[in-house]
């Protein structure tokens, strides 16, 4: 029974501050839909600044430490938000990965640069990698109680229970009972809804990354005396809080909160009672990881057929059908000129250096193949490196040839790469990502540790083979030979690209329900790219190890491939031309900034880090971005030499005419184009509502209707022309402004939140109790819910609830995008007296339908949208049905 709460006491301090970091991890991903692998790097950093106030400038505990959660954590927070994460929600799933991965490796990184700095500069810092048994808030050495014979807790322990307790109160408080809290959780359910109610959706971004990162800081301190000052551990500590995360379904911070803490508890409890632990080296160490792959499998829902489809669309091919010379001419020669450098003007290192960074590329092009082609991100190529050379050199060491030896690693690299895969390709986006990064630690931490397959701490010599008179021991030839290797992967695998196979591969990626239509098997592609790609960094890992001519356990981590992958995802990962690039810089610039910037081994690390950053911008990688931008320079060259002529067209004078604003005009459309991704949908729209006027906007599916309703609401950009609202030029105000100016949209579908109650959803936007009173009066059967979720209402129910509160607040203009859709007869007739009741109350009204039969009978004024114009506006009364008819065929003119 005491081991039992020994156990139990030490896995709550653990699953407190698993509880802390998994609770900051569903607060931003809440906000702004983007899961932060940088979690942890954030902990780590706030650690490293309290450890050097109190430690190195002797701060008192207590300052030091309110300083760091409540000022240097937020502001953190508030930084990267503001310029990094909320471009990084924009882009595709891949590059918000591999982007917040390169910060988990540039944050520890610049921490520690700045305290050798400081060091240089005098400063009493003192060192501060990988220090441990380190003092924390609380008395230092810590003071300990015994409850019973044989359990005890000390002061840093029941520091950390307590704090995390008011922590769990406050938040509780935070989301359950303010408007901020409320505010919160409407940006979860629905962001660009709470837009469209005069909500920002950035600034309440803003305050949950500050929240978030206060509570990594939080963790940081508490955990210092805990993990001392370890990035590395502090990264292991953020992976299993993520499987907190899962379990609160990255919404619910109540859920990942008390998972956090059930964690702890459970990893101990394994970690204690499995008596097979003690044969099985490193298993105890591997238990956070196998519950993380678990808690994923079990927790995870599959979103997509195989986990995984593209959300960024591939950039444009500009040289697509361009002669063989234009497309490869330049690598061709910068190849060929790279041969002839080794043997004419490198110096032996830099021969060496430039070996080393084609080995590595080989490498890199593993990523081309599981991430460019089949948008999986992988975190486990680097177990596919290490387990390739450690079998090949195992076999060598049995005295197999070089060749034979690389074969069958290379085929233990692609069987270790099924074998991830099979239980993993169920999971997608950064849960795939966190799965096989938590089969790389177990590789680590366990397959790794086998004393057969690593023959200790010495690892195996692999020796560089000699093939007749070519002796690869000269870096001159073995660099020539990889120049030649790398050139026959890149073809072989744009061969693969434009193949059949290649053609299926891109299919999955980019639309899974289609390829499966096809024929296609998903799960069977994904499975082979997944083989493949390991197959390659195995061939690659055993060239690489060649290189340096002994491979030990250690060489290369499961966090090496984390630097890896931020690397060539930023040089770009859909071409394996481009991880030639990033092969080569990453051997190089090690050394060039050694050289001529500083010898400190923290900034290369910062700058590959900060590498992945660039994709907030590019998405697609530096080297990507050069074509398409010398592309659009082109295309832009005869664009200034002379105007072109107005696409749009103008619309005719007799239209003009009928919309010519008035004193009383809300809200109008002035020769509006529009449309999305560079297709027009919108050409030169006019379009006049006035106050106390239904302006019902009527046309066939794919008029443009909805996009006119989104460009009026503030939501699409205007390609052309201009918007007003009262008179005043509101064309470049984004959805938040337009609502605070009292332009409101009632979405297609519902506009409501289906995750708050109807209370809440009143509370949005009636502030006054008084007002939310009326509506109960008004809707009592609203009343009688009033506790429970949106979404549980009936369609009708849920459209009286949007448009309820506006009786109350009528705003200046309402557009309502087809707010009969999937209603009832009767319903539909009820939400009519309701918009008719709205325009009595001076509401100037954009009602947008496809079925024209109801919304004649209440509309002021007509306009017929046909192929994104409108081809006749008039009143109601000279509606014609002759002319009805044309407008919905598209032969009105």
């Amino acid at each position: 029974m005491g081991d039992l709460l020994v156990f139990v006491l030490s896995g709550l301090v653990s699953g407190a501050l698993y509880a802390l970091l998994a609770t900051g991890l569903v607060l931003s991903y809440s906000a702004s839909g983007l899961f932060n692998f940088a979690h942890g790097a954030t902990a780590y950093l706030c650690a490293l600044t309290f450890y050097e106030l109190h430690s190195g400038l002797g701060w008192p505990a207590v300052p030091a430490a309110l300083l760091v959660v409540f000022v240097l954590a937020p502001g953190l927070g508030w930084g990267l938000d503001r310029l990094m994460f909320r471009r990084l929600a924009r882009v595709g799933e891949t590059a918000q990965i591999v982007a917040t991965i390169g910060l988990l490796v540039a944050l520890p990184a610049a921490g520690l640069w700045l305290v050798e700095l400081l060091a240089e500069a005098g400063a009493p810092v003192k060192p501060a990698e990988n220090q441990f048994g380190l003092p924390g808030v609380g008395p230092s050495p810590a003071r300990s109680w015994q409850l019973a014979d044989g359990v005890g807790i000390d002061s840093d322990q029941l520091i950390t229970w307590v704090v995390t307790a008011l922590v769990a109160v406050a938040l509780w408080v935070l989301m359950r009972h303010t408007r901020l809290g409320l505010r919160l959780r409407a940006a979860v359910d629905n962001r660009s809804l709470t837009e469209l109610r005069g909500i920002s959706a950035d600034r309440l971004s803003s305050v949950a990354w500050m929240i978030a990162s206060g509570l990594a800081g939080l963790a940081g301190v508490l955990a210092t005396p805990l993990l001392g000052l370890s990035a590395h551990d502090f990264t292991l500590f953020l992976f299993v809080s993520a499987t907190a995360a899962v379990i609160g379904r990255f919404a619910s911070v109540p859920l990942a909160f008390a998972g956090g803490l059930g964690l702890g508890v459970l990893q101990n409890l394994v970690a204690g009672y499995a008596a097979f632990a003690e044969s099985v080296t490193g298993f105890r160490t591997a238990v956070p990881f196998l519950i993380l792959f678990g808690g994923l499998l079990v927790l995870t829902r599959r979103a997509r057929t195989a986990g995984v489809a593209a959300v960024d669309a591939p950039p444009v091919d500009h040289l697509a059908g361009a002669s063989w010379g234009r497309r490869w001419g330049v690598w061709a020669a910068g190849a060929a000129a790279l041969c002839v450098a080794l043997y004419t003007v490198t110096t032996p290192f830099w021969s060496g250096l430039l070996a080393q960074g084609l080995a590595i590329a080989l490498v890199f092009m593993s990523f081309t193949v599981v991430t460019g082609l089949g948008a999986m991100v992988s975190l486990a190529q680097g177990t596919f490196v290490t387990g390739a050379a450690l079998v090949a050199g195992l076999l060598m060491s049995r005295g197999w040839p070089f060749v034979a030896a690389l074969a069958v690693g290379t085929c233990a690299a692609a069987l270790l790469g099924a074998l991830v895969a099979l239980p993993a390709l169920r999971l997608g986006g950064r849960s795939l990502a966190l799965a096989t990064l938590a089969l790389a630690f177990l590789a680590d931490q366990v397959l790794f540790q086998l004393r057969w397959l690593r023959n200790g701490d010495a690892g195996w010599s692999i020796p560089r083979p000699v093939f007749g008179p070519v002796d690869l021991s000269d870096d001159r030839a073995l660099g020539v030979a990889l120049v030649v290797l790398v050139a026959l992967v890149a073809a072989g695998l744009t061969a693969l690209r434009h193949s059949p196979s290649g053609r299926a591969m891109l299919a999955v990626r980019s639309a899974p329900a289609a390829a499966v239509a096809s024929g296609v098997s998903v799960l069977r592609t994904k499975l082979l790219l997944f083989t493949l790609s390991a197959g390659l960094a195995g061939f690659g890992g055993v060239l690489y190890a060649s290189y340096n001519t002994r491979i030990t356990a250690t060489d290369f981590t499961a966090m090496t491939g984390l630097v890896w992958l931020a690397v060539v995802v930023a040089a770009g990962v859909r071409r394996p031309q481009y991880a030639a690039v990033a092969g080569l810089v990453f051997a190089a610039a090690p050394r060039v900034l050694a050289d001529y910037v500083t010898e400190s081994a923290h900034l290369p690390v910062i700058l590959f880090g900060l590498a992945g950053l660039a994709l907030a911008n590019d998405p697609d990688g530096y080297c990507a971005a050069v074509p398409v931008r010398l592309a659009r320079r082109r295309a832009a060259a005869p664009a200034s030499r002379g105007s072109a002529p107005d696409p749009s067209g103008a619309p005719p004078p007799d239209l003009r005419a009928s919309i010519a604003g008035g004193a009383d005009v809300a809200l109008e459309l002035r020769e509006v184009t529009a449309g999305y991704d560079g297709g027009l949908v919108l050409h030169g729209v006019d379009l006049t509502v006035r106050a106390g006027e239904i302006l019902a906007v009527l046309g066939p599916n794919g008029a443009g209707k909805s996009t006119a309703c989104r460009v009026a609401a503030g939501l699409l950009p205007v390609g052309a022309g201009a918007v007003y609202v009262a008179g005043r030029d509101a064309t470049r105000d984004g959805a938040v402004r337009r609502s605070r100016a009292g332009v409101l949209l009632a979405p297609e579908g519902r506009g409501i939140f289906p995750a708050l109650t109807i209370e809440e959803n009143l509370a949005l936007y009636l502030e006054d109790a008084a007002a939310r009173a009326a509506v109960y009066a008004r809707f009592p059967r609203l009343a009688e819910r009033r506790g429970i979720p949106a979404g549980a209402l009936s369609g009708g129910e849920q459209q009286m609830l949007a448009l309820a509160p506006l009786l109350q607040r009528p705003p200046a203009v309402l557009i309502a995008d087809e707010p009969s859709l999937g209603l009832a007869p009767r319903v539909v007739e009820e939400v009519y007296a309701l918009l008719t009741e709205l325009r009595d109350a001076g509401t100037a009204l954009l009602l947008v339908e496809e079925k024209a039969a109801g919304i004649l009978g209440i509309a002021d004024t007509v306009a017929y949208l046909s192929q994104g114009r409108v081809s006749w506006c008039g009143p109601r009364a000279e509606v014609e049905a002759d002319r009805l008819t044309e407008a919905y065929l598209g032969m009105a003119t």
